[in-house]
């Protein structure tokens, strides 16, 4: 029998059949060796195939190829990853410039990883409601720039229920996986989106002004508007990893639109001449942060310590 992994706690997963039932089941001990160099070899949304054994467990003992699926680097296993969703529509990225504020090497890290595994990304600005005039003047222009980029951008308060039909609209009918930094209310969002979710929400750490991880294991929940969501634990970091360095500009979809105007086929976009990426930094054609940010990541910098140009 066959199912979808709706969560997953490491060790146990639940499973729906095609009927709406809902099976607890392990993984087959084998199943680790077969080359997946992940902490968790089985995620949220992965089509997985039953077996009953002897003492009535069940067992998965089969997985589907996958669609797609979005990955990090796993926080404590550098050279591992940790897939935090499979065969997905799309993914929401919950973002909030104060308490506590998301950094663009972040968003930009997310963005890269969601476009290397063809996922569209919808950026979503929490907590407009708090923003003081200057943060209000960064949400427009980091808003007009994603935007022009070509990425879909909303601004809403979940905490006063504001634009919150807008997110609505684009999850109706669509598998999305939700994730962003802890604290940015992304918990609190879902609950005004599908109040009958009553997910727990915490506070925000005074001390640190970030969020506390409310959400432990990723998990998929069922809209009653039409849908799917799949929630996800907050990131602190978002590692990249299974990427080319070369192919990193493919990934900035601003970049790819210039990369056969550059002198040279292997351009990379630093120190090379005669380079069309280049050329539209020094015209203001491409976001500056934008073009640090890919540096950044090109030269392997940590995405923790980060905080490039203020932003």
């Amino acid at each position: 029998m066959k199912g979808i992994v709706i969560k997953s706690t490491g060790s146990w997963y639940s499973v729906r059949l095609a009927n709406k039932e809902l099976i607890e089941a392990r993984i087959k001990g084998k199943f680790r060796l077969k080359g997946i160099k992940s902490t968790n070899p089985i995620a949220v949304g992965d089509v997985v195939t039953l077996k009953e054994e002897e003492d009535g467990t069940a067992v998965i003992n089969a997985i589907d190829k996958r669609k797609n699926y979005i990955i990090r680097k796993s926080v404590n296993l550098s050279k591992r990853s940790h897939i935090l969703a499979a065969n997905v529509d799309q993914a929401i990225l919950v973002v909030t410039l104060s308490q506590p504020k998301t950094y663009t090497e972040f968003i930009d890290r997310f963005l890269v990883s969601a476009e290397s595994y063809h996922i569209p990304t919808i950026i979503v600005f929490n907590k407009i409601d708090i923003y003081s005039d200057e943060e209000k003047e960064e949400l427009a222009f980091l808003k007009y720039c994603y935007e022009n980029v070509g990425y879909q951008c909303l601004t809403v308060s979940a905490t006063e229920q504001t634009n919150i039909d807008s997110i609505k609209e684009v999850m109706k009918g669509k598998v999305s996986v939700i994730s962003g930094h802890s604290g940015v209310g992304k918990t609190t969002l879902l609950n005004t989106i599908e109040p009958t979710l009553d997910l727990k929400t915490s506070e925000i750490s005074e001390m640190h002004l970030q969020g506390k991880h409310t959400t432990t294991f990723a998990e998929m929940f069922e809209l009653s508007f039409g849908g799917y969501l799949i929630d996800t634990p907050g990131i602190k970091a978002f590692g990249l990893i299974d990427f080319k360095k070369e192919e990193l500009s493919h990934y900035f979809l601003e970049m790819r639109e210039l990369l056969n105007d550059c002198h040279f086929n292997n351009c990379v976009h630093i120190n090379e001449p005669k380079c069309a990426v280049k050329n539209a930094l020094e015209n203001d054609e491409i976001p500056a942060f934008r073009y640090n940010n890919y540096v950044s990541i090109y030269n392997g910098d940590d995405d923790e310590n980060y905080r490039g140009l203020g932003y």
